[in-house]
């Protein structure tokens, strides 16, 4: 089998192209934010099959001056800069100069500013906080969203008026395993498993998941993310579960993680960015069971991202023993 690894080459883009060519596989990193990264095998026809549909969802065709910020070993970017490649676009360093962007949550908070006016953006993540929607609209830009994986590449996508959709060709089951309400998809986009160490791809006859999950409502689904789990106090306690019923009364950007305690072996903990969350968090915590509250509550000025631009939950765990137990 002819392997190409595009964190090994000087021009990632070129290396994804010319192995498409040839019909070699790729061997991309997942992101590691939960846990230690891992290689996963994916064709190059996986990625090409899909950009139709992503053309008409990023609106970038020829001509597109693409700002996607972040490193090639990021999936996320590396297929945002392969498909403007293939589609005649070119991938620009100064968002000024921009027309299209591909950012996640955090970068859309952190740099979305720089944008300029008109400017289409595709935000790659869970969720798209409501708040961050009205900031890039009374900054003129337009949004688009989708959610999906390294392993399962697009799973769905809309707009913030539409919400998330399945993406073309994939279809989308919520099932009781491994946890209620995990998201189960089937697609011709997935890859073909891992180089070495397994991962958190699971198959099922035709259908994967990675273990997120999810909800819908009304034909759209609201994704709430891995269900990394916290026992404190011989509690089992789902994180997704937490950051569900905080997140409506959140203003700014927060993080629900767990962290080490000598005595009940681990403490459920919030991390949040704008002081004036904390009353507001603190008062829907309380509304939870006993055993799903948080009792580490730490307020930082930006949560901590990893190169790729997603919420380092590593470091939120190592860092979060500076925070008050309540």
């Amino acid at each position: 089998m002819d392997l190409v690894r595009p964190s090994e080459h000087a021009d990632p883009v070129a290396a994804v192209i010319a192995a498409h060519r040839i019909g070699a596989t790729l061997a991309l990193s997942t992101s590691g934010t939960t846990g230690p990264a891992r290689s996963i095998l994916r064709s190059t026809r996986s990625w090409w099959g899909s950009f139709p549909a992503y053309t008409a969802l990023s609106g970038v065709t020829s001509g597109s001056r693409l700002w996607v910020p972040g490193p090639p070993s990021s999936t996320m970017v590396l297929f945002a800069a392969v498909h403007a490649a293939a589609a005649g676009a070119v991938v620009v360093a100064d968002p000024a100069d921009a027309t299209h962007a591909c950012l996640t949550p955090a970068l859309l908070a952190r740099r979305g500013s720089e944008l300029s006016p008109g400017a289409h953006l595709v935000v790659a993540g869970a969720a798209l906080p409501a708040r961050r929607v009205d900031e890039a609209t009374q900054r003129g830009l337009t949004l688009s969203h989708y959610y999906g994986a390294a392993e399962l590449s697009f799973v769905a996508a809309g707009t913030p008026g539409s919400g998330l959709q399945p993406f073309q060709d994939v279809e989308v089951e919520l099932c009781d395993a491994p946890h209620p309400g995990t998201i189960w998809v089937r697609s011709p986009w997935v890859c073909d498993g891992y180089e070495g160490a397994p991962g958190a791809l699971q198959r099922d006859g035709g259908w994967v998941t990675v273990g997120d999950v999810g909800r819908f409502e009304a034909g759209v689904l609201h994704v709430l993310g891995r269900p990394d789990a916290v026992t404190t106090a011989g509690a089992t306690v789902q994180l997704a579960d937490v950051d569900a019923a905080l997140r409506p009364a959140a203003h700014g950007d927060f993080a629900v993680h767990g962290v080490p305690h000598p005595t009940f072996g681990e403490l459920i903990a919030v991390t949040l960015v704008d002081p004036g969350d904390l009353a507001r968090l603190q008062s829907a915590a309380s509304m939870l069971p006993s055993s799903h509250r948080p009792r580490v509550w730490r307020t930082v000025d930006e949560l901590p991202l990893t190169e790729a631009g997603k919420i380092d939950r590593i470091a939120l765990r190592d860092n979060a023993s500076a925070g008050a137990v309540l």
